[in-house]
């Protein structure tokens, strides 16, 4: 990624209404970066596309089981993406201050330009 481009970051959890909302709000704000979520369930509030995985460049899954899920039913559109597991539980709500600490320390590092 060259210096001034846009990085779009993808946060993937199960529902998409706690873990991966936050994230794509909390790094909405951070200079350069194009953010996005969707859940990997099928009751999720906004399911995850094909779309959605070819447009990151950078995709974050919230727990072990959602990479493996990614891959099994999104495998084709995986090329060559970057998803980085950040093992955070399904314990917070939307915007919890503990979740927003744990999403900045685990992501921010892959995020920081």
């Amino acid at each position: 990624m060259k210096r001034g481009q846009i990085l779009n970051a993808l946060f993937v959890c199960t529902q998409n209404r706690q873990r991966s909302p936050t994230a794509e709000q909390v790094f909405a704000s951070w200079p350069g970066i194009d953010t996005d979520s969707a859940g990997i369930g099928a009751d999720a509030e906004q399911q995850l596309s094909p779309e959605q995985i070819e447009w990151a460049d950078v995709i974050f899954v919230m727990e072990k089981a959602h990479r493996t899920r990614l891959s099994q039913r999104f495998r084709k559109h995986l090329n060559g993406k970057r998803v980085i597991c950040l093992d955070i539980p399904d314990d917070y709500d939307l915007m919890q201050p503990e979740l927003v600490r744990l999403l900045e320390g685990k992501a921010g590092p892959f995020l920081k330009r």
